[in-house]
């Protein structure tokens, strides 16, 4: 059994993106353990589970029904805080996204980079999917000017793919879709020592999703212990990748 990190922002953070993975690694047998700044309960972006604009662009049922679970695991209730982790006593890393603005408490946190920037060096599986990757590519060494994630290929939620959603809810959510003024694949491009060779957009796809039986939607990066994705659509198969590398 491995023990699997889970850092998470005190709301707003994606469903699926939670609630497919926990669900995937616990039923294998692995030990998720989740993290917050304060050690206080989390919550998804409430959005996501009754519709982000007129019931429609949220979770899929089968993920809320996860998510409804999660809820009643001691681990997601009584969360570690993020001082508290030692990167060490981990066997993976896990960084889910989101959108919403509860998101820059995790995005943007000093104190968490500090210790994904530990756990990169330990060499240990390490998965990150949407906004997630943005935490790998703000995550320093000490004395380091480059981001962990320098010399890696990875994927992350694409421009079409957040611009598209920003532009169809605009009128009505105003930046809700636009966590910051910079695309996230701008600023996960500009990380990377060569973005043309290492950062992998993958096939255009704006509503299809994959789910546990069928990944045919569904694609992902990997690049020897890291695994990256998209988007919500590819959390099954992003799961399944990170078991893989614990099980190998």
């Amino acid at each position: 059994m491995a023990r699997v990190l889970v850092p998470l922002p005190d709301r707003d953070f994606d469903t699926t993106e939670v609630a497919v993975p926990w669900r995937h690694l616990t039923s294998r047998g692995h030990e998720v353990v989740f993290a917050t700044e304060t050690g206080a309960q989390p919550a998804c972006d409430p959005l996501l589970l009754r519709g982000v604009l007129f019931g429609q662009l949220g979770a899929d049922p089968e993920p809320k029904r996860f998510y409804a679970e999660l809820e009643r695991d001691p681990r997601f209730v009584s969360p570690i805080r993020w001082r508290d982790v030692a990167p060490s006593q981990f066997d993976a890393l896990l960084l889910p996204g989101g959108h919403a603005p509860g998101m820059r408490q995790y995005l943007a946190s000093a104190l968490l980079q500090a210790k994904v920037a530990d756990f990169w060096a330990l060499q240990r599986p390490v998965a990150a999917i949407c906004h997630g990757v943005l935490v790998l590519s703000r995550s320093r060494a000490a004395g380091s000017t480059k981001s962990v994630l320098a010399g890696s290929k990875t994927t992350c939620l694409p421009k079409y793919m957040e611009r598209a959603a920003y532009m169809l809810t605009a009128w009505k959510l105003g930046t809700y879709y636009r966590t910051y003024p910079e695309y996230v694949e701008d600023e996960v491009r500009g990380a990377l020592d060569d973005p043309s060779a290492q950062f992998v957009r993958g096939p255009w796809n704006l509503t299809k999703r994959g789910t546990e039986a069928d990944h045919a939607a569904a694609f992902v990066v990997e690049d020897g212990r890291y695994v990256s994705a998209r988007w919500p659509g590819d959390a099954y198969l992003f799961a399944k990748k990170l078991a893989e590398r614990l099980e190998s």
